[in-house]
């Protein structure tokens, strides 16, 4: 009878720091002094360091602001207590990337050679917290829409016959003078009801045709060229493989040069404003995935956006100047939604991004 051979495992060739970098959770593993001895590709992304860079630091010199990790890392390890997180936002020291929102867990790792280690897994949930936070801005936005029109519709009744009043006021008057006045009432009559359509937004749809998103980000670039100050820097960064997009184009216009606006305000006199578009794929926009998406940015080195004015900052009226009408930003909001998109925002003092994402919708 011949002898029975084992199969071999299908895993048994695969390294296993190979099997590790191949997962989308980041893997770190801190030794008792709570540096780092591992670290997979998934968790040096999130931290923005290599390897060679992380390899024998402290896991928390790697990041802005630990915000007490430490504590709470130096507790697992003497404790051997397991403990999990969600939606930490770990920041890397030293980079210009993003800050990322991510989901903790740490595990006690005992009976290894050199004692006690920490075992680290990071779940990047910056998708899901900004799918989250679309959803919600949405359905504020569909609650303020319907309040500002209805409250619209019982300004703008007394408001044309307060105007009709002045004119038939006006055709009695003899006096120059007097009718004067009337003019008055008039032009400020319309200058509300002129506010009041813009606070309720245009009710005509979209007319949407196949346009060049470049040559709407210049048209925008002009008018802001224009308005600027000549010490404020302007810069320009196209992606070429962004496609023609059915668009409306005066509106989509409108919307970015409120973004723009918005920017050159924050500046001021003096500052940088950078006009950016990108091609993105597989991108969630509420709850609809899309396949491709035009993301228009408008960036400014400014103070950035006040912490109580972050929550509110799409809804109607609400601004942080005190000459400004708090539409703008509203406006441009309402022509993103239109379109199937969102207008979303990043700010820390000297860095504010304003994002105008809309779905590339092939012609028909």
């Amino acid at each position: 009878m011949a002898a029975e051979h084992p199969l071999p495992s299908p895993l048994s060739h695969f390294d296993p720091a190979d099997l590790l970098d191949a997962l989308a959770t980041g893997i770190v593993v801190l030794d008792r002094q709570l540096c780092v001895v591992y670290a997979n590709i998934a968790a040096q992304d999130l931290l923005g360091a290599g390897f060679t860079r992380a390899r024998g630091r402290p896991f928390t010199d790697l990041l802005a602001d630990s915000n007490g990790l430490a504590d709470v890392l130096r507790r697992a390890i003497e404790g051997s207590e397991a403990f999990a997180d969600r939606e930490l936002v770990f920041r890397p020291r030293g980079s210009t990337r993003e800050a990322r929102v991510v989901d903790l867990t740490v595990t006690p790792l005992e009976g290894t050679v050199t004692g006690s280690h920490l075992l680290l897994e990071l779940a990047d949930a910056t998708q899901r917290q900004r799918i989250s936070r679309e959803s919600d801005l949405l359905a504020r936005l569909d609650g303020s829409r319907l309040m500002i029109r209805q409250l619209a519709h019982e300004i703008k009744n007394p408001l044309g016959g307060l105007r009709g009043a002045a004119q038939l006021l006006e055709r009695e008057l003899d006096s120059a003078a007097l009718r004067e006045y009337t003019g008055v009432v008039i032009k400020e009559a319309d200058r509300l009801t002129a506010l009041v359509d813009s606070m309720s937004g245009s009710t005509r749809p979209p007319q949407k045709t196949l346009t060049n998103v470049h040559e709407l980000c210049e048209h925008v670039y002009t008018l802001l060229r224009s308005e600027a100050s000549p010490a404020v820097l302007l810069e320009r960064d196209y992606d070429p493989s962004l496609p023609d997009a059915v668009i409306d184009r005066h509106q989509v216009i409108q919307s970015l040069l409120n973004l723009a606006r918005n920017a050159l305000q924050a500046v001021g006199e003096r500052g940088r404003i950078a006009l950016r578009s990108r091609a993105l794929s597989g991108v969630t926009i509420g709850a609809t995935r899309h396949r491709l998406v035009a993301s228009l940015q408008v960036e400014d080195n400014g103070p950035g956006v006040s912490d109580e004015l972050r929550g509110s900052l799409f809804l109607p009226l609400v601004t942080g100047r005190a000459d400004g009408t708090g539409l703008g930003l509203a406006v441009a909001q309402e022509i993103a939604t239109r379109h199937g998109g969102i207008v979303e925002f990043e700010s820390v003092p000297g860095r504010t991004v304003f994002t105008l994402l809309l779905p590339i919708v092939e012609p028909s």
